[in-house]
């Protein structure tokens, strides 16, 4: 009874926790989305970095729906003959969401070096003239892969379930762990593959930032005069240094997963779950306050809600 109790407690607290910071962070996002679809419509355009933005802001609201309701539907253990196949289902989607988010991500901090790091290297001065044109094809391909990554790994659970009943019917229970261990660890490395590239990109745009803001302010040590590409330098530093940290943790986070995902009702399991719901909500409240238009939005909705 004590050992049903402290299980009964732990999916309370996990299914509480969960839910506030999918409620939080879908409204944060859904800031963001409604402020570029009004602009959207007033200008009839957008720029590079605000379709990156509406469709980092879309993806993190899909996401987030799809994994409150699996934290939802995992709690229900008493009627699994479907809920299995649509917890498989929303899995799969929270998943292709997670990737996009992690790659669109990625690209956003890519789009800042390129946008404002100065470099006199002729490759980087073609990217910096075509980086317009090439995001919204690197969007496409993100989403592309994202998906397609995520249908193979939808068919794991179902390969794993198939081998081991036809194996077990015959006895091989040593070729069940083998096939077992090669699909799992096949599994890790896509989702590695995932993790890895988007942080690798946060990481290597922050470095290529870090470098030309140093190399801007040598060349600037004479002059008494802030200039505005040194602002811009600033401003950029700032926001992919918090992605970059943020990243780390959430990149470390992301692998002990796949470690501690096979353990039910594990607090660490808790404490990762926790963090990763967090991380789309507080990642989207720092572009908020980076990017002016934005920030000057939600400082007047603030304002109007304070002297009502």
């Amino acid at each position: 009874f004590p050992q049903q109790l402290n299980i009964t407690s732990y999916r309370a607290i996990d299914l509480a926790i969960i839910t506030l910071e999918v409620f939080v962070g879908m409204w944060i996002n859904a800031f963001i989305v409604c402020v570029l679809c009004i602009d959207w419509v007033k200008k009839k355009t957008l720029n590079s970095n605000e379709k990156i933005l509406l469709l980092l802001g879309c993806s993190r609201i899909c996401y987030l729906s799809f994994t409150g309701i699996y934290r939802f539907l995992s709690m229900i253990t008493h009627i699994k003959l479907y809920v299995q196949t649509i917890r498989q289902l929303i899995r799969s989607l929270a998943s292709f969401f997670n990737y996009t988010n992690l790659w669109v991500s990625a690209c956003l901090c890519g789009f800042y070096c390129i946008k404002i790091a100065n470099f006199r290297n002729s490759f980087f001065i073609y990217l910096k003239v075509k980086i317009d044109r090439m995001v919204p094809w690197l969007l496409l391909g993100s989403e592309i892969l994202a998906l397609a990554i995520s249908i193979i790994l939808s068919d794991f659970p179902g390969t794993l379930q198939r081998n081991n009943i036809t194996s077990t019917g015959q006895g091989n229970f040593w070729e069940v762990a083998i096939r077992k261990d090669k699909q799992l660890f096949s599994s890790f490395l896509l989702s590695g593959f995932v993790y890895a590239t988007s942080f690798l990109a946060v990481m290597f745009s922050a470095v290529f930032l870090l470098f030309s803001l140093w190399r801007h302010k040598r060349t600037m040590r004479t002059g008494s005069m802030k200039d505005l590409s040194m602002d811009a330098h600033i401003r950029a530093m700032k926001s992919v240094l918090s992605f970059l940290v943020m990243y780390s943790i959430n990149f470390v986070c992301l692998v002990l997963t796949k470690i501690y995902g096979t353990k039910k009702e594990n607090i660490m399991t808790l404490l990762l779950y926790i963090y990763l719901c967090a991380f789309p909500g507080i990642h989207s409240l720092i572009l908020i306050f980076s990017n002016p238009k934005l920030e000057k939005t939600l400082l007047q909705i603030l304002s109007c809600v304070k002297c009502e």
